[in-house]
C-alpha cells in the first residue's frame, strides 16, 4: 500500500468581508503504519486539510492521491475511515449498534465480535448496550474512533481524537492508535494535544496555511 498524499493544496473561502487563505500550497503524506500529528491553533486550516484529504471539500488546486481510489471522497471506510469532531454517531443505534454498522457494510466476517474487541481495547464494552444520547462526549468520541478502526482501515484521519478525554483515557486512545499502526494502518491525527505530539513518528505544524 501507498502513500496517502496531498499535493499543492491551495484552499480559500469568504469569511464576512474576509479573504481566508486556509491553505497555501500543503503538500503532505502519510505512509501505511505511521502516526502523524498535524498541529495548529483553532483556525489555523487543519479540519480544512483533513476535509481536502477525504473529499468533503475540493481544493482550489492542488491534488490528493488515496491508494486504490481515483476520487477522494469515493474511498471505501476500509482505506480511509475518519473520526470527525463531531462525532456523526447514529442516535438511533446503540454503541455497539453503531460500531458493528461499518463492519457489517464492510463485509467482516464477524462484526459482532469485532466490534466487541475495538469496545474492549477503548474501555467502552461496559457501555455497548446505550444510546449515543445516554453516554458523555467522551464516551462518544471513543465510540467514534472504535467505529472508524473495527474494519482495520488503511487510513485514519482523526480531527481532535482526545479532545474531551483525561489523561488516563488519551494513554489509552493513543495506545490503540499505536497498535493500529503496526498493524500497518497510517494515521493522520489533527491535535493540541502534547500527548499526541509525543507518541507521533512525525509532527507537522500548519500556521498561516502553511506546513513546517
Amino acid at each position: 500500500m501507498s502513500a496517502l498524499q496531498g499535493v499543492g493544496l491551495v484552499k480559500s473561502y469568504r469569511r464576512g468581508r474576509e479573504d481566508v487563505h486556509a491553505l497555501r500550497g500543503v503538500s503532505l503524506e502519510v505512509a501505511p503504519g505511521e502516526l502523524v500529528a498535524l498541529l495548529g491553533r483553532s483556525g489555523s486550516g487543519k479540519s480544512t486539510l483533513l476535509n481536502c484529504l477525504l473529499g468533503w471539500e475540493r481544493p482550489d488546486a492542488g491534488t490528493v492521491d488515496v491508494p486504490g481510489v481515483l476520487v477522494p471522497q469515493d474511498a471505501p471506510w476500509t482505506t480511509v475511515a475518519v473520526v470527525p469532531q463531531q462525532f456523526g454517531l447514529l442516535e438511533e443505534l446503540t454503541v455497539e449498534g453503531n460500531v458493528v454498522l461499518p463492519a457489517r457494510l464492510a463485509g467482516h466476517e464477524d462484526p459482532a465480535a469485532a466490534a466487541t474487541a475495538v469496545l474492549e481495547a477503548l474501555r467502552l464494552d461496559s457501555l455497548a448496550d446505550r444510546l449515543p444520547a445516554e453516554v458523555s462526549l467522551g464516551e462518544q468520541q471513543r465510540t467514534a474512533l472504535a467505529r472508524a478502526l473495527v474494519v482495520r482501515p488503511a487510513f485514519v484521519l482523526a480531527d481532535e481524537p482526545t479532545g474531551h478525554l483525561d489523561e488516563e483515557l488519551t494513554g489509552t486512545v493513543l495506545g490503540v492508535l499505536r497498535s493500529a499502526c503496526a498493524a500497518g494502518t497510517g494515521v493522520l491525527v489533527a491535535s493540541h494535544d502534547p500527548a499526541v505530539v509525543a507518541s507521533a513518528d512525525r509532527v507537522l505544524r500548519l500556521e498561516d496555511g502553511l506546513l513546517s
